[in-house]
């Protein structure tokens, strides 16, 4: 029971970065629209809200910088890919070298350097709870409003809705801005409240793992929430291993996250029929409203 409450503690930390990209990425991914950018979004986001609240001295302020910073850069995909037409799974995957080369070569003067994280209330800090109500407000868009039934529709049919008079364009931006905004909040964590300092690179995969985890829930937010932590606690499980002496090689357990993450996709993958559940038929799509 001591060993318990630590661990319980140190899963739900771990989760929340996980929590806010994945479901940001979740709300992208309904409506049509696949951005694999979220690893750079991530890691400008660690970058941005480090320096402005390591040079500031406001956390506040940081957190505004991340959500800029990473807004920034999901404005540039959706130009690229909504408005230009590019190929998503490219400019994506052209966004995250971009981001992981940008947070490497601006970062370079913060390397080693820390910063007084959030203050707990309750045992955690408030991004832990804002989290949840991230998931609730998801949920309860996606589900109960009209707005969110006009997303999910333009995710299944783009071509459909616009002859119906919804504005596909102005939605999808908004909702990959919105992914942008949530993948700059959970950089800023990492490097403000779960490891409160600048580490090239310390995103370490986890806008990859928040990409799987939306597969892995098949786009449904609550599914998000437990993946999430189920994967926090796979992460701390191999810290504590170590901690307790495992006579297992340090590497294999560091591995563990991630081999978790291909196990999960491989076993969702084996039955197509898991994975059409609730994907939105027009996913990594382009849609044109001329066409």
């Amino acid at each position: 029971m001591n060993a318990l409450i630590p661990i319980l503690i140190s899963t739900i930390t771990a989760a929340t970065p996980l929590i806010y990209a994945s479901l940001g990425e979740l709300v992208v991914e309904r409506s049509g629209v696949l951005n694999l950018g979220v690893e750079g979004m991530m890691v400008v986001g660690a970058l941005a809200g480090f320096a402005v609240g390591a040079t500031s001295g406001s956390l506040a302020l940081g957190y505004l910088a991340a959500i800029g910073a990473a807004v920034l850069l999901a404005l540039l995909f959706a130009f690229l890919t909504i408005t230009l037409q590019t190929n998503q799974v490219a400019t994506g995957l052209a966004l995250t070298l971009f981001g992981i080369g940008l947070s490497a070569f601006a970062g370079r003067h913060f390397t080693g350097l820390s910063i007084h994280g959030l203050r707990p209330v309750f045992g955690f800090d408030v991004l832990v709870y804002g989290s949840i109500a991230l998931y609730a407000g998801v949920a309860w868009f996606l589900q109960r409003t009209r707005a969110g039934l006009q997303l999910r529709a333009i995710g299944e049919s783009p071509a459909v809705a616009h002859s119906l008079g919804q504005p596909v364009t102005r939605v999808r931006y908004l909702a990959v801005l919105f992914g942008g905004a949530t993948s700059g909040m959970a950089g800023a964590y990492l490097s403000t409240a779960l490891t409160p300092m600048w580490v090239e690179g310390m995103s370490a995969g986890r806008g990859w793992i928040a990409l799987a985890l939306v597969i892995f829930a098949t786009w449904k937010p609550l599914r998000v929430l437990i993946g999430a932590y189920l994967f926090g606690l796979v992460s701390v499980l191999q810290l504590y291993a170590q901690g307790f002496g495992v006579s297992v090689p340090s590497e294999f357990l560091s591995m563990l996250p991630y081999v978790a993450t291909i196990v999960v996709l491989v076993l969702i993958c084996r039955d197509p029929k898991t994975i059409r559940l609730n994907q939105p038929a027009s996913l990594g799509k382009s849609f044109h409203a001329s066409a």
